[in-house]
This record gives structure tokens, sequence and C-alpha cells, in this order.
């Protein structure tokens, strides 16, 4: 082959028009766009990332429900759900895509009432909330509480619906358990409530002793005077029916005194009777006092509570106590006359307990009730030390009390307060500028048909 031979090419040549100060700004601006798409490309990759934890951080939120969530299409198509509902309906999240939500429902019931809820043209945003039975994977009708949202597009045209609900055997469940535990609360209130009382009432036992023993030694001696009478009165009419002479009967009837057993016969009935009509008085308010309390309400007149009340604690009371009460106008309240007269008894205690502080001091107790147009005040001072300024605050909280151990319970003033707030009332304490302390019981005034009655 012959030798090839070198042909020298020219260098290109610049365009014409443009020179060296040309081609640096292109350079320069190719380098910008470079740059620009460098920065764009990391910008992308970061969002993709972002991305990607939000789509990861809504996995796991939705993951971690324990309510059933199902997202579907305007046509009841499933598009999302979570652990919860594949976990209950046993089946996976690729299984239930594209299903409809209908083919979930356990009863034509169920059905109807998720199709009325998809149906509506005009669903709020807060939803709608409907009980269905879903089908269990055992086959098993699962009933739930489900709340029914309307998922809006940008358009603000509705383009499906979610679905959040939770099983409500575990609601049931759960309320049985606070029914149970409040059911046994309050037992265990009306057991301290009755043990309180009969705490109250042990205390009382000597005074209640000593106002039983009146009226019974009436009855009692009275008793004993009918049966001489009934033994003269025996006598003299078997005489009468052995035919005894006039003047043999006028010397016996003499003798006998049968015109003073007539004269005096009305007036010892009249005496048993009443002894024991006070005895079954005091008997009736004792029972009335110590039996467990019921939510009846009836007209109670505090002036006969009082009176109960500060008949009982002073027979007991073993200092002479001064009480200075005087009863007025009926103060007719709606509650309940046994629980009334307990706070007023814990409150006449109380004030007797603080003046035991003062052992030179004669106690006194001053009892009034002040009225409003809608409330009645009823007020309890004493001559004690007063209450300390730092357990003012603490006074009505349970098992707190000032008394040593084994003298208190601590109970007696928070249960008369919980007893005043079921009546509607208020109990309050303070000190006197004056010395001792003031407890104040307001309940509303008896207004209506029962006051009238």
């Amino acid at each position: 082959m012959p030798p090839r031979r070198r042909i020298d090419t020219p260098p290109p040549l610049p365009p014409q028009g443009m020179d060296d100060a040309a081609w640096v700004d292109v350079i320069q601006k190719m380098d910008e766009v470079y740059s620009q798409l460098v920065t764009d490309e990391i910008e992308l990759e970061k969002k993709n990332a972002e991305l990607e934890q939000s789509q990861q951080f809504i996995f796991s939120v939705l993951s971690a429900m324990s309510d059933v969530l199902v997202v579907c299409d305007a046509q009841g198509l499933i598009e999302e759900t979570n652990a919860a509902l594949c976990e209950l309906v046993g089946r996976r999240e690729q299984q239930l895509r594209g299903t409809s939500l209908y083919d979930l429902l356990a009863d034509d019931a169920s059905v109807a009432a998720a199709r009325a809820v998809m149906a509506n043209r005009s669903p709020t945003r807060r939803g709608d909330s409907i009980e269905l039975n879903l089908r269990g994977a055992g086959g098993d009708s699962v009933p739930v509480d489900a709340n029914c949202t309307p998922r809006f597009a940008a358009s603000q045209r509705r383009v499906g619906t979610v679905l959040v609900a939770r099983p409500t055997a575990e609601i049931r469940r759960a309320y049985q358990e606070l029914r149970t535990a409040h059911e046994a609360l309050k037992r265990t209130q009306q057991q301290l409530l009755h043990s309180e009382k009969m705490a109250s009432l042990g205390r009382l036992v000597a005074g209640v002793a000593h106002e039983l023993n009146n009226p019974i030694s009436f009855v009692l001696g009275n008793v004993h005077a009918l049966a001489r009478y009934s033994e003269r009165l025996r006598d003299y009419l078997g005489a009468v029916h052995e035919g005894q002479t006039l003047a043999e009967l006028q010397a016996l009837r003499t003798k006998l005194r049968v015109p003073h057993i007539l004269d005096d016969l009305p007036s010892l009935l009249e005496g048993t009777i009443e002894g024991a009509q006070r005895t079954a008085d005091i008997v009736n308010g004792l029972k009335r006092f110590s039996a467990a309390d019921t939510e009846t309400r009836q007209e109670v007149d505090l002036n006969k509570v009082v009176e109960r009340s500060v008949l009982w604690v002073s027979k007991g009371a073993s200092r002479d106590l001064q009480v200075h009460w005087q009863a007025g106008e009926p103060c007719l309240v709606k509650g309940n006359p046994g629980q009334l007269q307990q706070v007023v008894m814990n409150l006449l205690q109380n004030a007797l307990d603080a003046m035991a502080e003062l052992p030179r001091q004669r106690p006194e107790v001053s009892i009034a009730i002040d009225e409003t147009p809608t409330h009645f005040m009823l007020g309890v001072e004493d001559n004690g030390p007063g209450i300390a300024e730092p357990n003012l605050p603490r006074l009505f909280d349970p098992f707190f009390t000032t008394k040593p151990v084994g003298k208190g319970t601590g109970l007696g003033l928070s249960i008369s307060y919980g007893i005043v707030e079921q009546h509607g009332g208020v109990l309050s304490a303070y000190n006197l500028s004056a010395g001792g302390a003031r407890f104040e019981m307001s309940l509303p005034r008896l207004v209506g048909p029962m006051s009238q009655a």
C-alpha cells in the first residue's frame, strides 16, 4: 500500500461575532446550570427521604392503632387498612385492598347502616357514629362502635369514607368493671356512714338510756299502782257478788278506798299511755337514726331535728352542758331526717370534744336557724378554743382528726359534709372573733306541693 500522506487540519475558527469574553460567559452559565442541577438533585433526594420517613411514620402509627381503621373510596372499596383490622378479620392487607367494605360485615342490618352512611350526600365533618357487626376471623360476629368520617378532595368533592371502629366488647367490659367498682364504692360509703352513725350512737348510749329510764320508770310505777287497785276492786266486787248488805258494802267501800281508786284511774291510765308513747317515740327515733340510709327524701322540720339532737347529746354529755336554743316557726327542708340528725349530732359532739380542752370552763353551745328567701342556715357555736388555722382547710378531709389515737375516726365531719352536699347544701366552719368556732349548715328551703301538704 502506498504510504499515507499527512494532512494538517487547521484549528476551528471561532464563530464570527463571539470573542473570548462571550465564551467565558457561556462557560459560566453552563457551570451555574450544572450547579443548580446538582442542588436540585440533592434537594429532591432529601425530599424523597423525608417522604419515605413520613410514610414510615404514618405506617407505624396505623400499625400501632388498637382501633380498627378502614379507608374506602366513594364506592365502598377498601383502599387502606391497619393491622388491627387484619388481626380482627383474619386477612392480610393485600387481600383486603380492593375488596368491598360490605364483605366484612356480618349481617344485613350492618350492611344497611353502612350503606346509609356512605350514601349521605351532606355529611358533617364530624362524621356519624353507628354500631356494626364485623365478621371475625373465626366467623363469629364482632360488635364494634364505628365513627364514619367523610373524606374530601381538594375540590371539596367527597371521594370516600374513613371508618374508625372499636370493639364494644372491650368497652362493655370496662364499663362493667367501672360499674362494679362504683357499686363497691357506694357500699363502702354506706358502711362507713353506718359505722360512724353507730359510733355516734355508742357515745350517746348513756344519755339515751337515761332518757328511756324516765318514761319507763313512770309507766312501771303506774302499773304497780294499777295492780294494787285491781286487787281492791276484785275484793269489793267479790263482796257484791256474795250478796253482802248495803251497810257492809259501804264499810268495805270506805276501807278499800274505792272512790279514790275510781278518781285516780283516769290519770293513771293517761300517764301510763303517755309514758309508753314517749318510750315508743324514743325507740322509733333510735330506729330511724340507726337504720341504713335510703335515697328517700321527705319533709323535715329542722327544729325537730335540733331538739332530738340536743336531747340525746346533752343527756350523754360527761359535763354539765348549757345549750342556748329556742325553736321557732317550722323550718321545712327536703331530706332524710336520720341523716340530718346525724349531721347535727356530730356538730354538737365535736363542739363538746373541743370544749373538753378547757376543763375549767363550763361548756356552752348556741344554736340558731337563720333564713333567706331560698335557704335555711343552721349555726352551731361553741365557747371552746377554736380551730387551729392550719387545720381549717383540712377539716372536712376523710380520716383527718386532731383527737388522740382511739378517740376518733376522722370520718364524722367528712361524712357530714357529704350528707349536706347530697341534700343540695353547704357545710362550712370558721373561728369566731370572740373565741370558739362556728359550724354552719345551709340547706335549700322546701318549696312546692310537699311543703303545702
